[in-house]
């Protein structure tokens, strides 16, 4: 299956992409609704690294004015075609939305807690919670590095993880963007849920619920839409934790 966000960055244009040695190189298992799992590890890859990645693309409020207003663009400042999609997207108008990446976790000694930016709460990668979140990218492009790392070396000590997505500012508009989440197994397995039929006016989503069953980590597609933030996420799967306010460290 041809990555699901290779497909959205090509404008709906299913195309199979090719490595330098002419091999198909964008590949993925999409988890849908009649197919909701998935295992992310297996002999040979349940140790190492399970990496999760957040990306969106915006789309236009009308495609029409759109296009127009992106020629006007090009003819006013000709050297922005050389800007990355999402940057260009972001300078012509187009509504933006600040999503975040970020895991609930509960481990079998009975710990548990949340990986976000907010808050600063980055986790660890080689102690308890043994998941760290590299990066807060505001633009949607994988490139910038916006990932939650799970450390597989610990994986029998996880009960649950689950992953979220939430709009910590900008409009709560989840159905302005084609949204992915890609969990990039071990062994480069590529796993990807799309937040399709989004909710009006949610501010979060739950994306997957990583748990084992018979022996291995399987994530379950879940995409379930809520109007608040991550005590509303908690309560929907009884994590049984207390929230505060909080807010992101300055960037440098």
């Amino acid at each position: 299956m041809t990555s699901l966000w290779s497909y959205w960055r090509q404008g709906g244009m299913r195309k199979q992409r090719f490595d330098m040695a002419g091999g198909i190189s964008s590949y993925a298992t999409e988890l849908t609704k009649r197919s909701p799992t998935a295992p992310l590890t297996a002999e040979g890859a349940d140790t190492g690294t399970l990496r999760v990645d957040l990306s969106w693309r915006m789309r236009p409020n009308n495609d029409f004015a759109n296009r127009s207003s992106g020629i006007a663009q090009v003819l006013r400042r000709p050297l922005d075609l050389f800007k990355p999609a999402e940057i260009q997207g972001h300078s012509q108008g187009v509504a933006t939305i600040d999503l975040d990446l970020a895991c609930l976790y509960e481990l079998n000694d009975g710990s548990r807690g949340v990986v976000q930016s907010l808050g600063g709460l980055l986790g660890d990668f080689n102690d308890p919670p043994y998941i760290h979140l590299s990066g807060d990218d505001r633009f949607g492009g994988t490139a910038s590095g916006e990932s939650l790392y799970v450390n597989l070396d610990h994986a029998d000590e996880f009960k649950r993880l689950l992953v979220f997505v939430y709009i910590y500012s900008g409009v709560p508009a989840f159905d302005r963007a084609d949204v992915v989440v890609t969990l990039v197994s071990a062994d480069g397995k590529n796993v990807e849920v799309g937040l399709d039929d989004p909710v009006p006016g949610a501010r979060s989503c739950a994306v997957a619920l990583i748990e084992h069953k018979k022996g291995q980590l399987v994530a379950r597609r879940e995409v379930k839409y809520v109007y608040g933030f991550q005590s509303e996420i908690d309560r929907l799967y009884g994590w049984g934790m207390s929230w505060g306010r909080g807010t992101k460290p300055m960037r440098a």
